[in-house]
C-alpha cells in the first residue's frame, strides 16, 4: 500500500511522486511534496501580493473605527502585521488608535 497521499484536484489514489513533486496521472495535477495535504490559507491585499506575518501594509482607504469618532486615513503605513483567521484577517497596532483587526481587501503592501 502506498504512503502518497491522494490527489487533492481530483481524490484520485493512484498518485506517484516525481522530482520532488506529487504526480496524478488521472487529471494531471502537480503538487509540492512540501506542501502540507490540508490547504493553509494564503491572505492577500487588494492588489493580489501575497502577505505574511511581520509585513508592513498601507491602507488604502479611509476606515471608521467601530464604536469611536476616529479615522485611520489613506496612506496611514501598519508595521509589524500578524495575519488571523475569521472576518478581519489582520491584527495589528495602528499609530495614534491602537490594536484593531483590519480586512485584507482594505490593505496594499509596502
Amino acid at each position: 500500500m502506498s504512503d502518497l497521499p491522494p490527489c487533492p484536484a481530483c481524490a484520485s489514489t493512484y498518485t506517484y511522486e516525481a522530482q520532488g513533486l506529487f504526480n496524478c496521472p488521472e487529471c494531471g495535477h502537480e503538487w509540492s511534496a512540501n506542501a502540507s495535504t490540508g490547504a493553509s490559507k494564503v491572505w492577500r491585499d487588494a492588489n493580489g501580493n501575497e502577505l505574511q506575518d511581520g509585513d508592513t501594509i498601507t491602507v488604502i482607504k479611509d476606515l471608521k473605527v467601530k464604536g469611536s469618532s476616529s479615522v485611520v486615513k489613506v496612506g496611514t503605513k501598519v508595521k509589524n502585521i500578524r495575519l488571523v483567521e475569521g472576518d478581519h484577517d489582520i491584527d495589528c497596532k495602528i499609530p495614534g488608535i491602537g490594536a484593531m483587526g483590519l480586512k485584507s481587501e482594505f490593505v496594499k503592501k509596502s
